[in-house]
């Protein structure tokens, strides 16, 4: 189906413009949300559409419709839009390549899976949790399976599939007149959620962040769990973006081959990465998908490029043209960022620090500059290389450019959230000022 969808839209587009590119994007979502502890909203949903670009004259043009009997009227749409913009010879579509297949992001179990299945897997978590002594706040699962084809006048043709599950949990717990707060989440391309899993290691959390006490005012050796690394690093990634370097947005800019972290870190963006929750053949331009090392080894290797950006800085595209859908265009997005260090640090070797499981006004941080101060999320003192008092409010601040020249990898699992695929963090010398 997604084939007669591209060659009507081909059709209507060829004999009208320099270069043209189709992208179809078909979806099958489940989702359900619990309100509290009882479920409030269930949604099944088939979702089609294609959207448009061509270049004529050195012009960009952009149409989408989800409407398949407005093909046609959707491709003069995108010729009329690219009337509107500057000509700039920078666009271009990408070029045809060979492509590498990709493993383990179909579950074949989606097919099979129904609201119900949901539906039981998720009243399982629910009923963990309370059964531990938790209230829950609010809890989802989702399940979707997406198909895509991406075609265009250089002669690319790509079609890409894959499915993804997710559960996630936030609870509260009261006890002698305190209360504490957990969230933590599970995502897999395949249906291999462990719920029960989730609900114990979130209540558990919940629990042991009762009874807080103040923390002295001092810099500390404090470990990023999972959220709170991720919080930080968002600004630290940011600075790769190739948009970011061209227009003097990033700090990283001149730095090229200079040393910018701890040598013993490696990061590289990875859509062929198995399992990965943002693999796939192609980016959503059709450039076929590359591993680019954005730090190897502590050294500045490269930043992230997509068609356009690329060109203006006369380089080449990395693959990271992303889009979320027909209804976008693309942009530059990483896919999987694997943090992976040639040594690991045990929690037991940390003397005296702290251990934030996740950070409040991570947003605020300077994009530029790199600064942040925000404030601990179920936070705990670390003695003698274990966790101790979960402490009452704090604020952590520094600068993640800063922090990323001594960080170190925790001894824990490998976990994926969102783009990072990564173990907790250990950042040295931060400022954490206690609050009575």
């Amino acid at each position: 189906m997604i084939y007669e969808i591209a060659e009507k839209a081909k059709n209507a587009v060829k004999n009208n413009c320099d270069a043209y590119e189709i992208y179809v994007d078909e979806s099958n979502v489940i989702e359900l949300d619990s309100k509290q502890d009882e479920l409030n909203f269930a949604k099944e949903e088939i979702e089609q559409g294609v959207g448009i670009r061509i270049i004529k004259d050195n012009r960009i043009g952009f149409a989408f419709t989800s409407n398949l009997d407005k093909i046609s009227q959707t491709a003069n749409q995108a010729i009329e839009n690219a009337k509107l913009t500057k000509q700039d010879e920078n666009y271009a579509f990408a070029e045809e390549e060979k492509v590498v297949d990709v493993k383990k992001v179909y579950d074949n179990k989606f097919n099979d899976l129904d609201l119900d299945e949901g539906v039981e897997l998720l009243k399982n978590v629910i009923s963990t949790a309370t059964d531990s002594g938790c209230e829950v706040t609010g809890s989802g699962f989702s399940a979707s399976e997406g198909r895509s084809l991406i075609l265009n006048s250089n002669g690319v043709s790509i079609e890409d599939e894959g499915t993804g599950f997710g559960i996630a949990l936030s609870v509260t717990l009261q006890k002698d007149g305190e209360i504490a707060t957990a969230y933590n989440s599970q995502s897999s391309r395949f249906f291999d959620l462990d719920g029960e899993k989730l609900a114990n290691e979130v209540c558990d959390l919940a629990k042991r962040s009762l009874n807080t006490k103040p923390v002295k005012t001092n810099d500390y050796d404090v470990v990023l769990d999972y959220y709170a690394a991720i919080g930080l690093l968002q600004t630290f990634m940011g600075a790769f973006n190739g948009e970011n370097v061209r227009r003097g947005r990033s700090i990283l800019k001149d730095k090229m081959g200079s040393e910018i972290t701890n040598p013993t870190l490696t990061i590289t963006d990875n859509p062929l990465l198995e399992k990965g929750m943002n693999t796939g053949k192609c980016d959503g331009e059709g450039t076929p998908s590359q591993k680019t090392d954005l730090i190897k080894d502590g050294v500045l290797n490269s930043f992230i490029y997509d068609i356009y950006t690329a060109n203006t800085v006369d380089t080449k595209t990395t693959s990271n043209g992303y889009r979320g859908s027909y209804l976008t265009t693309p942009m530059i997005a990483p896919s999987n960022l694997e943090f992976k260090f040639s040594e690991m640090k045990d929690l037991s070797e940390i003397d005296k620090g702290v251990l934030t499981t996740s950070v409040l006004g991570a947003h605020t941080a300077n994009p530029i500059s790199g600064d942040f101060s925000v404030e601990a999320s179920n936070a705990f003192k670390i003695e003698n290389g274990e966790l101790a008092d979960p402490i009452n409010k704090a604020m952590i601040s520094g600068n993640i450019f800063e922090i990323m020249k001594k960080v170190e990898g925790l001894n824990s699992e490998i976990k994926q959230y969102g783009s990072f695929v990564m173990p907790k963090l250990l950042a040295h010398d931060l400022r954490v000022v206690g609050q009575n």
